[in-house]
C-alpha cells in the first residue's frame, strides 16, 4: 500500500466523499488512491477553486472538506481561500505537495518553506516525515478542523511518501554514487537509511482513527442569566450568525429554539434561511435602528465587528448577552454583560428550555412596530423596482430571481453592489441554503461554493448571484461546470463597473480610476466553455430569460445569465470598513 493509498483509505474513514484539486506530479497518488476508494475527485482551473468548494462541503455537512493541491504555487495558489475559511471559521483540510524529503532546501522544483507561509493562517501544519505518519496526521487533521472554533488545517506530503516504495528506492537508485570513494560510500549509505525511515514499521499503516468532538456546552448558570433578563426585557432582539450553525446537523433544532422563544430575530451569514423565507419571527430591514432601541440584545455566533459598528450598533444602556465558541470574538471591541463562552446553537437550545412559557405574550407591540418598520422598507423596494430603465432595473431582477425560487434551491453569493442588492431581497427558503465568503469578504469563492453545494445537495437549484467584477475570477470554472456534469444557474449583474467601490470613490475622490468595466460578453465565454449563455439587455426579456435558465439547469447543463443593469441609488452609502 502506497501514501496515495492510505491517504485515501484515512479520508474514507472520516467520511469524505468529495476530493477537491488541481493536478501535479507532487501529489498524483493521492488523486488515485481517492478514487479507487470511490472518493469523487473533482479537478477545478484554479487551487483557490478547489478550497472554496471543499470550504462549502464542510459548511453544508459539518464534515470538513479537503483539497489536494501540488507544491509550491499550487500550495500559494490556496492562501486567500484557507484565509477566508479561517475567517468564517470553516473546517477544511488542505493536502499540500512538497518536493521529496531528501531534496528539501536543495533547490528542488517548487520547493519552499510552505508551513511557514500556513502557520498564520491555519489552526494546525504538519509536514509528514514518514510514511506511516500520513495517516495519524490526517485524523488529527480532522480532529482540529473541527474542534473549538472550526477552522482550515494542512499537512504536508512529500512525494516521495506517497508513491510505492519500490519505485521511490528506485529513484533513490539512480541518485546513488556508483564510485568507492569515501563519499561516494557514505553518501549510499545515507540513502540506504533515508529510505528505510521512510517506509519504516508498515504495520502501522492504517486509516487512522476517528475522534469523536464535543460540542462547548453553555454552563447552566449563565443560561439561567440570561432567562432572567429575557424575562424582564420589553425589546429584546436576537442576531443570528454563522457560528451557531458550525453543527449543520442542529440546524432544524437551532430554528425550532429561536421560534419557541418567541424573539425578533436577524439572520446573517450561514444562518439566512433558517426561519424558512417569512418566519412573522424574521426581521430583514433597519437592523441597526432596531439594535439602538432594544433594551436586550443577544449575539448569538456574532462578533461586534465592523458589521455592527464595533459594538456601537447596540446601545450602552442595553444588556447585552453573547455566545460564541471564541474567547477572542466574545469580547471583541465590546464586552457583553453576560458572556456564554459555548457553541451559539446549543446556548439558543438551553435558553428554550429555561425561558418561561408565555414570556414573548409581553413582546406584541415590539413585534408590531419591527414588522410595521419591515413592510414600510418592502414598499420602497417595490417602488424601486417598478422603475423603468433603459436595461435592467437591479432591484426588479432581484425581485424576478426570488419569485422563481424553488423551495430547494441554495444561493451562492460572490460579488459586490449587485449582491449586496440581492441580500435584501432573494430569500433564502431553508436552513444551510445561503453561502457567502463572511468577514473577509472575498471575491471568487462562487464557483467553488457553487461546486461543493452542487455536489452536497444533488438535484437542487444553485444559484450563483455575482457581480461583473466578481465573476471575472470564477468565469474559466464554466469548463469544470461542464466536464463535471454541475448544473448551476449563474446571474451576473452587469453594470460596467466595480460599483459598490466606485459609489464612494467618485463621490469623495471625483474620479473613477480603476472602476471601470466594459459590459462584456460573459454569456459568451460560458457557451465557449460547455455552458449556456443568455443575455437580458431589457426588462421584457427577464423572465423569459430566468426560466430559460431553469429549463437548462433542470436538463444538466450550466448556465450564465449576463444581464446589464441600469446605474441605481439604492445601496447609496453601503462601503462598510
Amino acid at each position: 500500500m502506497n501514501g496515495g493509498e492510505i491517504i485515501g483509505r484515512a479520508l474514507q474513514a472520516h467520511g469524505v466523499q468529495f476530493l477537491f484539486t488541481l493536478c501535479g506530479g507532487h501529489i498524483s497518488p493521492i488523486l488515485k488512491g481517492a478514487k479507487d476508494l470511490g472518493i469523487r475527485v473533482v479537478d477545478t482551473r484554479h487551487e483557490a477553486t478547489a478550497v472554496f468548494a471543499a470550504d462549502a462541503t464542510a459548511r453544508l455537512t459539518g464534515i470538513p472538506g479537503v483539497a489536494a493541491v501540488t507544491a509550491g504555487p499550487g500550495v500559494t495558489n490556496t492562501i486567500t481561500a484557507v484565509k477566508n475559511a479561517q475567517l468564517a471559521q470553516s473546517p477544511v483540510i488542505v493536502l499540500g505537495g512538497a518536493a521529496a524529503t531528501l531534496l528539501q532546501g536543495r533547490g528542488a522544483l517548487q520547493d519552499i518553506d510552505q508551513l511557514a507561509l500556513f502557520k498564520p493562517h491555519v489552526k494546525w501544519s504538519k509536514a509528514v516525515k514518514r510514511v506511516r505518519d500520513l495517516a495519524p496526521a490526517i485524523s488529527k487533521g480532522f480532529e482540529l478542523a473541527r474542534s473549538g472554533i472550526p477552522g482550515p488545517v494542512f499537512i504536508e506530503c512529500p512525494v516521495d511518501l506517497l508513491y510505492d516504495e519500490a519505485v521511490i528506492r528506485e529513484w533513490y537508485d539512480s541518485a546513488t554514487p556508483k564510485g568507492n570513494a569515501l563519499a561516494d560510500r557514505i553518501m549510499r549509505m545515507y540513502l540506504q537509511h533515508h529510505a528505510r525511515r521512510l517506509f519504516a514499521d508498515p504495520g502501522s499503516f492504517d486509516s487512522g482513527d476517528v475522534a469523536t468532538i464535543a460540542t462547548p456546552s453553555p454552563a447552566q448558570g449563565v443560561i439561567q442569566q440570561a432567562a432572567s433578563r429575557l424575562a424582564s426585557a420589553d425589546r429584546p432582539l436576537l442576531v443570528v450568525g454563522s457560528q451557531a450553525l458550525v453543527d449543520a446537523a442542529q440546524a432544524d433544532a437551532v430554528a425550532d429554539a429561536i421560534e419557541a422563544l418567541g424573539i425578533p430575530v436577524y439572520l446573517s451569514g450561514m444562518a439566512r434561511g433558517l426561519m424558512g423565507p417569512a418566519h412573522p419571527l424574521h426581521r430583514r430591514h433597519q437592523r441597526r435602528k432596531a439594535l439602538k432601541e432594544a433594551d436586550v440584545v443577544i449575539l448569538a455566533g456574532v462578533p461586534s465587528d465592523f458589521r455592527l459598528d464595533y459594538g456601537r450598533h447596540v446601545r450602552r444602556s442595553a444588556c447585552l448577552v453573547s455566545a460564541n465558541r471564541s474567547a477572542i470574538d466574545l469580547k471583541r471591541n465590546r464586552k457583553p454583560d453576560i458572556g456564554v463562552l459555548a457553541d451559539a446553537g446549543l446556548f439558543l437550545r438551553g435558553l428554550t428550555a429555561a425561558v418561561e412559557a408565555g414570556t414573548s405574550r409581553r413582546w406584541s407591540d415590539w413585534h408590531i412596530a419591527l414588522q410595521t418598520r419591515d413592510a414600510e422598507r418592502e414598499a420602497q423596494i417595490d417602488a424601486t423596482a417598478q422603475r423603468e430603465a433603459d436595461y435592467v432595473n437591479p432591484v426588479s431582477l432581484c425581485r424576478r430571481i426570488d419569485a422563481g425560487l424553488s423551495d430547494d434551491s441554495v444561493i451562492v453569493a460572490d460579488g459586490g453592489d449587485f449582491v449586496g442588492t440581492a441580500s435584501y431581497i432573494v430569500r433564502p427558503r431553508k436552513p444551510l441554503s445561503w453561502l457567502d465568503p463572511g468577514v473577509f469578504g472575498t471575491l471568487g469563492c462562487g464557483a467553488g461554493f457553487a461546486i461543493g453545494a452542487s455536489l452536497c445537495r444533488p438535484g437542487e437549484e444553485i444559484w450563483m448571484l455575482f457581480g461583473d467584477g466578481s465573476v471575472g475570477y470564477s468565469l474559466a470554472e464554466f469548463d469544470t461546470f461542464a466536464r463535471h456534469s454541475i448544473p448551476v444557474i449563474a446571474v451576473v449583474g452587469n453594470d460596467a463597473g466595480w460599483t459598490q467601490i466606485a459609489r464612494e470613490q467618485v463621490k469623495i475622490l471625483e474620479d473613477d480610476v480603476g472602476t471601470v468595466l466594459e459590459r462584456s460578453d460573459y454569456h459568451d465565454v460560458a457557451a465557449a466553455l460547455g455552458g449556456e449563455g443568455i443575455l437580458l439587455q431589457h426588462a421584457d426579456q427577464v423572465d423569459a430569460g430566468l426560466q430559460a435558465a431553469r429549463d437548462n439547469a433542470r436538463q444538466g447543463k450550466p448556465v450564465l445569465v449576463n444581464a446589464w443593469l441600469d446605474k441605481t441609488d439604492f445601496r447609496e452609502g453601503s462601503l462598510s470598513m
